[in-house]
């Protein structure tokens, strides 16, 4: 009856939404064997992160943009964060890719968890760098303080509390660390339960633009030496969190890369063919994702970003081969040092190395307001 009804409105001239929606079109016209086939065959399935953060946002806009009816569809799952996440991208059934931090598997390495882990993950792209958020009363003024507090590092499936827990050990410093999922953690703190909390994501990040209290503020995390292998420098403004920073000011802190990672399937493999797919519409469409309404953290995304020690899917690498896509070349930074009086003062090449690593954040964030910069201001 209801099929029947469809049929009579579309003869009398109404609407028919059977002829313009796949999944109408799979309920009442291909039937049950067809349907089935017809879904699995191209549906790549992204494991994203938690509710309120930014890989989910990340999800939600590659699924927007990418799906193409049953040619191709990207399916979004809520995750619980970055190491949950590697561990489904290994085992889950059906999981094609995830989003995880690069430092995530070298701590998974570093603590004995695991083994070469890296050469059982290929990564399609460096997606965007995610910064760390200290909030603390305005009594604390860097991470030196923390020493001996409480300190909340959200939940253990996630990739904060490996990013805390490293820098922490890095400098030296030993505070009393609870594992608190964020939007609790906030109010705890707002109670006066724990001294600060720390949240390791991509700016504007909901939970933190959404705390309003006075009493707190943004910390400061120095861009030390021994941070300076795995992490970048960053800042956090006014814009970015008017709650939290003062208008005009800027906090400093350090930033770690997300991945856009995937199992290291057989390249004769159907889940190979999906994941090849999935590339191609992305990498064709990217252009897209840089414009409103989309995150604004796509306009950090470089497609062609080196990741050291990664590997590269190889159909990710074919296709920036092909279209004549390039990282960002070591000469121009060659050039940049021998302009810059300061280079000379550089004895080593780890020295250059966190040298090189502030250029390129330097250059993502010129580049990102050149892409916001209206087409008549002059560059």
């Amino acid at each position: 009856m209801m099929a029947c009804g469809f049929a009579a409105r579309a003869e009398e001239g109404e609407y028919d939404p059977a002829k313009v929606s796949e999944s109408l079109k799979a309920i009442f016209q291909f039937g049950s064997a067809a349907t089935k086939q017809a879904l699995n065959a191209n549906t790549v399935t992204l494991i994203s992160g938690t509710i309120g953060g930014t890989y989910v946002q990340f999800g939600a806009d590659l699924a927007s943009v990418l799906d193409d009816g049953n040619k191709l569809r990207v399916l979004p799952i809520v995750g619980r964060g970055s190491v949950q996440s590697v561990a489904d991208i290994l085992f889950l059934q059906g999981v094609d890719l995830g989003i995880v931090r690069s430092d995530t598997l070298d701590y998974l390495e570093r603590k004995g968890f695991a083994k070469d882990i890296k050469k059982q993950f290929t990564y399609v792209t460096k997606l965007y760098n995610e910064e760390m958020h200290v909030i603390a009363p305005r009594s604390i003024h860097n991470l030196k303080e923390l020493e001996g507090k409480t300190v909340s590092v959200d939940l253990p499936n996630g990739g904060t509390f490996i990013t805390a827990l490293t820098v922490f050990e890095r400098l030296g410093i030993k505070p009393k660390v609870v594992y608190i999922e964020q939007r609790i953690a906030l109010e705890k703190l707002r109670n006066g339960d724990i001294d600060a909390v720390i949240v390791v994501g991509g700016k504007p990040y909901k939970a933190v633009s959404g705390f309003k209290d006075d009493r707190f503020h943004l910390v400061t995390v120095d861009y030390d030496k021994p941070l300076q292998g795995d992490y970048l420098p960053a800042t956090l403004s006014a814009k970015d969190y008017p709650n939290l920073i003062a208008d005009q000011e800027k906090v400093d802190t350090i930033a770690v890369p997300a991945v856009l990672a995937a199992y290291n399937w057989a390249p004769n493999s159907d889940r190979y063919r999906k994941l090849s797919q999935f590339v191609d519409a992305f990498f064709t469409k990217f252009p897209a994702f840089q414009n409103p309404p989309f995150h604004p953290k796509w306009k950090e995304v470089s497609l062609a970003a080196p990741l050291a020690d990664w590997n590269r899917f190889p159909a990710a690498k074919q296709w920036l081969d092909q279209h004549g896509v390039q990282p960002i070349a070591r000469d121009r930074f060659q050039a940049f040092l021998k302009q810059n009086p300061a280079s000379a003062e550089l004895k080593s090449d780890a020295d250059k190395e966190a040298l090189f690593q502030q250029y390129r954040a330097w250059e993502a964030e010129q580049n990102a307001k050149a892409q916001l910069r209206p087409a008549s201001q002059p560059r």
